[in-house]
């Protein structure tokens, strides 16, 4: 699926909705269209990017339904009770929150270093409700959807790492898939200190992947198994581990 369509799928009803690096403007045509908020703000720091959103939606604007900001971040946003921040990093993503304010109600999808972006909205006692990968097109992505206030939780240290929800099949195959390029870079000459480093990761993906009821083992001789429940199953390579094969034990 691709991304925008699916990082729309995260979006929930709302008054007022802003996109925050709005691009060409998808999303926010997305909730107008689906009567999923009254109004709505686009914003972006370039205004080469905001004319292009603004020639989308442009029967919106006429209308008074839509509000065109240039500046940067959620610097001249206000009023709205929903925010979207998509396509940065997430270093870009923490600095406008840190120049600003935890909007009352979010959905981020940083491009990469989400691990900030988690730790800075658990330090400053955001609620994290969904925080988990998805796949468009080979490759993954990472939606945290959450609220200003609410019920304050705890993430383990995979957690920050891996995110919040791991049982899904998208999730499941990004772990494996990143498990997959960290074994085969442990194949490599390293020095001791990053040896250590990748084997503590794959102990956390490990982890992870066994608390959701999905195990595996390799044996001496380098065969690999799978286990779910009680049964076991050869498997030729780690890929493999990601589809949903029957389990026969051989």
């Amino acid at each position: 699926m691709d991304r925008i369509k699916k990082l729309c799928s995260y979006l929930d009803k709302c008054t007022v909705f802003a996109d925050v690096g709005c691009d060409h403007g998808y999303c926010t045509r997305f909730m107008l269209k689906n009567g999923l908020c009254e109004r709505a703000i686009i914003s972006d720091i370039s205004e080469k990017c905001l004319k292009k959103a603004e020639s989308l939606l442009s029967a919106y604007i006429l209308s008074g339904k839509v509000k065109p900001v240039c500046c940067s971040g959620l610097e001249k946003i206000e009023g709205a009770d929903a925010v979207l921040i998509a396509g940065m990093g997430g270093d870009e993503i923490t600095e406008i929150l840190k120049n600003s304010y935890i909007p009352e109600n979010f959905v981020f999808q940083p491009m990469k270093n989400v691990r900030k972006v988690r730790e800075f909205l658990l330090e400053n006692c955001a609620e994290i409700i969904l925080d988990e990968p998805f796949e468009s097109f080979g490759k993954f992505y990472f939606v945290i959807k959450g609220k200003k206030n609410g019920k304050k939780i705890f993430y383990s240290e995979a957690q920050l790492e891996y995110g919040l929800n791991s049982a899904s099949a998208d999730s499941r195959k990004y772990l494996l898939s990143e498990l997959n390029k960290k074994l085969l870079y442990l194949e490599r000459p390293l020095n001791e200190q990053t040896r250590t480093k990748i084997e503590k990761e794959v102990g956390i993906l490990k982890e992870v992947l066994e608390k959701n009821d999905f195990c595996f083992y390799i044996t001496r001789d380098g065969k690999l198994y799978r286990k779910k429940g009680q049964c076991y199953k050869r498997i030729k390579n780690w890929m493999e581990l990601g589809r949903d094969n029957d389990d026969r034990t051989e």
